[in-house]
């Protein structure tokens, strides 16, 4: 086990985090009340024990219907300060707010190895994306309002088109990106002018309070609200007011459905939804199995398999089976485990204490019904980690064919036709993404025609993500809702509204006087540089 003095210095936790804190209405919150301790499954004793990093409010209904108000009433019925701003003050906000939370990099990325065990280069690259990711966001909402700075004409009628923002944003981000996933909800909800309540996720929260000072000085009162504790507890009372016009959320479609049923007008709601999955890679014989054997280990592998663009299940052709198998085992056994500051690490512990004992029941389950592990690591248990097992036969009849694991646990099945693993992507619940292997080009070519009417995003020779953010991140069924990337989050947040008149003498004049007093921000043309 890692002891304290064996941790580097500059990673060990010096001083625990006991928020006592909320953000609502423009004002950090002192908490009085019940709170949460958060530990890591990090040991930092010679015997293992899960490390104390802190502790959090349990904010609760009163507090939630607090920060809703606060919400509702910057909104204003439409006529609030931050949805009737200039574009360009909306951006100076935004800049400011990331300006200010680039300070605090090393804080951030420190809490997100703690908490959810991520390693260091993934830590620093979720933080450096996510603020890669709010500077296209600003450049995106540029060139979408530049986009708009003209009128059209149709049948005599001229129209000024906008996106306008749709209200008050429930945002609800998962643990395994608690940073940058959240952030590609809660970003261009706000610059888009809409008011938001969000609520970090159960693991990867402490992480967020070195930057509720930022949030407080770079926005309007009411405009940004945050809240800690059980989601149930927040989420639920706000979502049966019908006050809350779009849950973002990324999670599971079980936690989505039961807030939308206590919407009382759910017609209303709109749903911007990242959702689980259960991606399949399908390996063709004529796959460069080098190749193949290195992408599946990444879309497997990478953060322990806790991805929804994981590969959670893994086709592979009868006659390559013996070769793959062969080499992917001895590749997964290859991996180095360790605490995530430690050099070359690729396996890192797990923050939820149960997971462990889940996957070894997944593990059980398939071995009861004929499966085998595969690799001579398999299964291999410690306090905070399970080795990955690569599990053949898989059988439909087995948990880990029709649950997403979300961990280091990989079905193989065997496929002699192609049609075997369509069949099943046609059956499945979800429809988010696939990585297909192979080369011929007539045989990839009717492939990529299905696959791509079956999920989003068909991976030629690639192991499953999400990025680049430019691209867009969507699913089919219960895998997604809406579309986000830089340039569709924009748009999922917001809606086409427009001023139209008629062309006449009166119409024409009271327009232009309107563009020369430029006291409307909706009705303009000027153009940012």
């Amino acid at each position: 086990m890692t002891t304290q003095n064996l941790i580097p210095e500059e990673f060990q936790i010096q001083n625990e985090i006991h928020q006592k804190q909320y953000l609502v209405n423009g004002e950090l919150k002192n908490w009085n009340g019940a709170t949460s301790e958060v530990f890591s499954t990090i040991s930092s004793t010679k015997e293992y024990k899960p490390t104390l990093l802190g502790s959090i409010p349990n904010n609760a209904e009163t507090e939630a219907l607090e920060a809703l108000d606060a919400a509702t009433n910057a909104w204003d019925n439409g006529k609030g300060v931050w949805p009737t701003m200039k574009v360009k003050d909306r951006i100076a906000c935004m800049e400011n707010f990331v300006s200010q939370m680039k300070m605090k990099r090393e804080e951030v990325v420190k809490l997100l190895m703690w908490e959810i065990g991520k390693n260091k280069p993934d830590s620093y690259k979720e933080f450096d994306r996510t603020v890669d990711y709010i500077n296209d966001t600003i450049e995106e909402y540029k060139q979408l309002d530049r986009d708009a700075a003209n009128f059209k004409k149709h049948d005599g009628v001229y129209a000024h088109i906008r996106r306008g923002p749709l209200g008050v944003v429930l945002c609800l981000g998962p643990y395994n990106y608690p940073l940058n996933e959240t952030f590609t909800l809660l970003i261009p909800a706000l610059i888009m002018g809409n008011t938001t309540i969000f609520k970090p996720a159960k693991h990867g929260v402490l992480l967020i309070t070195p930057l509720l000072e930022a949030f407080q000085s770079s926005f309007p009162k009411g405009v940004v609200n945050i809240l800690f504790g059980r989601g149930r507890a927040i989420a639920g009372p706000i979502m049966t007011t019908g006050k809350i016009d779009v849950l973002a959320l990324i999670g599971h479609s079980s936690s989505a459905n039961a807030l939308v049923n206590q919407h009382p007008k759910s017609n209303r709601l709109r749903q911007v939804l990242g959702l689980e999955a259960k991606n399949p890679a399908i390996i063709l014989p004529d796959a460069d199995l080098d190749l193949t054997v290195k992408e599946c280990i990444a879309g497997t592998l990478s953060y322990d398999g806790q991805r929804c663009t994981a590969l959670k299940i893994v086709y592979v052709h009868k006659d390559v089976e013996e070769e793959f198998l062969k080499r992917f085992s001895a590749a997964v056994d290859e991996l180095k485990f360790g605490n995530p500051w430690d050099e070359g690490v690729q396996l890192t512990p797990l923050p939820e204490p149960g997971k462990p004992a889940y996957i070894q029941e997944l593990i059980d389950d398939a071995k009861e019904k004929g499966g085998k592990i595969i690799n001579a690591k398999g299964g291999e248990r410690s306090e905070n980690f399970i080795w990955p097992s690569v599990i053949h036969p898989v059988t439909k009849n087995m948990r880990v064919y029709e649950e997403e694991q979300f961990g280091p646990v990989i079905p193989v099945v065997t496929f002699t036709d192609i049609d075997e693993p369509l069949d099943d992507m046609a059956e499945s619940n979800y429809g988010q993404q696939v990585s297909l292997f192979g080369k011929d080009v007539y045989t990839l070519s009717p492939l990529i025609d299905t696959l791509a009417n079956l999920v989003c995003r068909v991976n030629l020779n690639s192991s499953c993500q999400r990025g680049p953010d430019v691209y867009p991140f969507t699913g089919r069924k219960d895998s997604a809702q809406s579309t986000l990337s830089v340039h569709d989050a924009l748009r999922s947040f917001s809606i086409r509204t427009f001023v139209a008149f008629k062309d006449n003498d009166l119409n024409n004049e009271t327009v232009e006087q309107l563009l020369d007093a430029k006291v409307s921000n909706f009705l303009s043309t000027d153009y940012l540089l």
